[in-house]
């Protein structure tokens, strides 16, 4: 059995980690917004104090540096990339589909799903395979406002290609469902405390996600 703890949308606030860390994951991923429009230098300064994996992707709000910013640190750069981990396969791609704010690691809906098309040609695929993103799914916990959908098409076009879509971005749009047969899940900011728990079984048992909140309350059980 894996524990991961998924946190995301940090923004450069990382008063909450420790209380977070305190469900004694096996690893860490993170979705993106490491930091608040940088500066690059906070992620190698949070990754180094981190005593366990960690699988990373950068947002929107975090510059394009991050990316060399994220190889060169104790972390796992995921961005266009995957890890297999026994009968895991850990995939990534990092900033958003464009936004009306200019953030700087926006990219066009050709450019994640050319990235997306050549990560799935290279990567394991595995019992259970994970995918790391930023940017939601286009109608999959992306709403801004009742019936605006921000989310990434391209994303959704490969939802299928996942067993677990662990993705940010919109911090109102906590939550876990179920999409054909791929879980998507948004652990909310973790600036403001919020993380989830995805426990990867190692054979045929169920994959389980539980929202969590510092202190540490589970809020719902999948």
């Amino acid at each position: 059995m894996m524990k991961a703890l998924l946190l995301a949308d940090l923004h450069g606030n990382y008063d909450h980690i420790d209380q977070l860390l305190a469900t004694e994951p096996d690893c860490l991923f993170i979705a993106g917004d490491i930091t608040h429009l940088g500066p690059v230098t906070d992620i190698s300064t949070l990754t180094k104090r981190l005593s366990l994996p960690v699988l990373a992707v950068p947002g929107n709000c975090d510059p394009r540096e991050s990316l060399a910013c994220l190889d060169d640190s104790d972390a796992v750069c995921l961005h266009g990339s995957s890890i297999t981990i026994g009968s895991v396969t850990i995939a990534g791609i990092g900033g958003s589909n464009p936004t009306p704010f200019d953030t700087p690691f926006e990219c066009s809906e050709e450019e994640i799903g050319s990235t997306l098309e050549s990560l799935l040609k290279r990567m394991q695929k595995n019992r259970i395979n994970i995918l790391i993103s930023h940017a939601p799914p286009f109608g999959i916990l992306d709403e801004v406002s009742p019936d605006v959908h921000v989310g990434s098409v391209s994303i959704k076009k490969h939802l299928n290609a996942f067993d677990v879509v662990c993705c940010a971005h919109i911090h109102e749009q906590r939550g876990v469902v179920k999409e054909g047969n791929t879980w998507v899940v948004n652990p909310g900011p973790a600036s403001e405390g919020y993380g989830a728990i995805i426990m990867i079984p190692d054979e045929d048992g169920e994959i389980t996600i539980d929202l969590i909140s510092t202190p540490q309350e589970a809020v719902q059980d999948n």
